[in-house]
């Protein structure tokens, strides 16, 4: 492929000799997997954003690496009324960045600001009748019905229920923010922020951490640097130059080529971020044409081949990716395989042919959106832009960097008037775990992640999974829902990869999940 010719010209860089780790051990120098275009993750749900602020925000509740809820923010809660009253008590001693203490009407606005844009919350807020602060430290939940998920919903990953101010939180939820305002471990330093270059945070001096040890989100964040600078590169070759040679302390993600030349060093380790793979998708435009035909929709699934996607992000040994990858992630409670014939049955260019043309698409043009500058979606977007078109799509291919991907995906116009048909993109393993956080599974229209599809039956079965009274009857239910995703095609499942980041050696203490920097130190 083009992208690897070029990669692997470049590498040969890495061949300079080490000068030794410069910096100072109070600061770390890493590059990021993208640019950070928007620094508001309840407006946007780039992960890039997500990672951005898990620096800066904390969260009521954080999920363990065995995806169970545990208090973070909160000291505890209490449930009354028969499940009906539910109040969260603030830790003592919580501040923001300004020195502001953090109060019960600053969590209930951000927690109404995150609802209106998060499935899990816009379930959350459906069966409460009531969300009020009690005084300075007491958040309470009136519910017209037990909700035993509470917890999970504001200590959810895939789109958090970042606590922020009052005043910034207040902020329509469809407008970003342009105030990073927290009360997480470190602070972002807007006056020396530049886009495209470099992200800069310090260590917040009045942060208190959780009790106990940490645990993906939950737990103690203890920053045990000073300095955090995020250098973006955008060229993988130096990137893992400036890695090799001391200039940067971590390398988030490494395409295939560089993993191996890196792991050769015995300075560097190249390991798996998570201990579960990361699913990736093919979305279609459910509101315009041609994607609004479920006939067309369906027509792509013959020619899909998850290892074909798979290989292009993670190389070709089958034990980076699992190419059987069907709406949850593979190795999770909910993951099924209800369905998946669709997918993993005999694959036929022709037959998906046949398929679109009986289902009378004349031509109609498709816009294939994606990044050039992050290295998982813009592998994927580049195997369809390759497929699409031999299965009969008349494909015009818009490229650009990541930022201006998340801005394209926003407008619901048709393409001639500045819309998009289709986007690739993928997903951190606890974002798919179950149906409450996959944010693609909603098919609500309107209020549905982007390419909103609308499916009656997939949304009464996601309410009976919240209503579950058990995990057997809820893994039951994911079966369903899956069987149901795969014949209207909410989006298309292109398979797993398991991704893989780069650093120094004599950094310790990494949290599997993402690029956590909390617990992580020079030795």
């Amino acid at each position: 492929m083009k992208r690897r010719t070029f990669l692997a010209a470049g590498a040969s860089t890495l061949a300079a000799p080490i000068v030794g780790r410069a910096q100072d051990a109070r600061v770390l120098r890493m590059v990021p997997q993208a640019n950070v275009t928007s620094i508001d993750p309840i407006w946007t749900t780039a992960i890039v954003t997500r990672n951005h602020a898990y620096i800066v925000y904390d969260t009521l509740f954080g999920l363990d690496a065995d995806l169970q809820p545990q208090p973070q923010m909160a000291a505890g809660y209490q449930v009354e009324r028969d499940g009906r009253k539910v109040t969260i008590a603030l830790r003592e001693g919580l501040r923001f960045h300004d020195g502001t203490p953090v109060l019960a009407r600053d969590c209930v606005a951000s927690i109404r600001r995150w609802a209106a844009r998060n499935g899990f919350g816009q379930t959350l807020m459906a069966a409460t009748d009531e969300i009020v602060h009690d005084g300075d430290a007491n958040i309470v939940f009136r519910l017209k019905a037990p909700f035993p998920l509470l917890p999970n919903a504001l200590a959810s990953v895939s789109q958090p229920a970042f606590i922020m101010p009052e005043r910034i939180a207040q902020t329509d939820p469809f407008k970003q923010i342009t105030d990073a305002t927290g009360s997480g471990p470190f602070r972002w330093k807007a006056d020396e922020f530049n886009s495209g270059s470099l992200m800069v945070y310090e260590r917040h001096a009045g942060y208190v951490p959780a009790p106990g040890a940490p645990s993906l989100t939950a737990g103690g964040k203890i920053a045990h640097f000073d300095r955090v600078e995020w250098q973006i590169i955008a060229d993988g070759a130096t990137a893992a130059a400036a890695l090799q040679n001391g200039e940067i302390d971590w390398y988030e993600q490494p395409p295939p080529e560089l993993q191996q030349l890196l792991a050769r060093n015995r300075n560097i380790v190249v390991e798996g971020l998570d201990r579960f793979t990361n699913p990736a998708i093919l979305r279609m435009n459910h509101l315009q044409p041609p994607f609004d035909n479920v006939e067309v929709r369906r027509a792509v699934l013959p020619a899909i081949i998850q290892s074909d996607f798979m290989a292009a992000i993670a190389g070709d040994d089958p034990a980076n990716y699992d190419d059987r990858c069907g709406i949850f992630t593979p190795g999770t409670p909910m993951a099924t395989d209800a369905g998946m014939e669709v997918l993993t049955g005999p694959r036929s260019l022709g037959k998906a042919r046949a398929a679109l043309k009986a289902a009378g698409y004349s031509g109609a043009k498709v816009r294939l959106i994606g990044p050039t500058d992050i290295l998982a979606p813009s592998a994927i977007t580049q195997v369809a832009a390759d497929l699409l078109p031999r299965i009969g799509f008349n494909v015009d291919l818009a490229l650009s960097d990541w930022g201006t991907v998340i801005q394209r995906r926003v407008p619901r116009e048709p393409v001639d008037k500045g819309g998009w048909s289709v986007l690739l993109t993928t997903f951190s393993s606890f974002d798919n775990a179950d149906p409450a956080a996959l944010q693609p599974l909603r098919a609500n229209g309107a209020g549905a992640w982007f390419g909103w599809p609308s499916i009656p039956k997939l949304e009464e079965l996601r309410a009976a999974w919240f209503a579950a009274p058990d995990a057997q009857v809820r893994k039951a239910l994911c079966a369903e829902m899956q069987r149901v995703a795969l014949d209207q095609v909410a989006y298309v499942p292109v398979g797993s990869y398991r991704s893989m980041t780069s650093f120094g050696r004599n950094l310790t203490g990494r949290v599997l999940g993402f690029p956590i920097l909390w617990n992580i130190r020079k030795t």
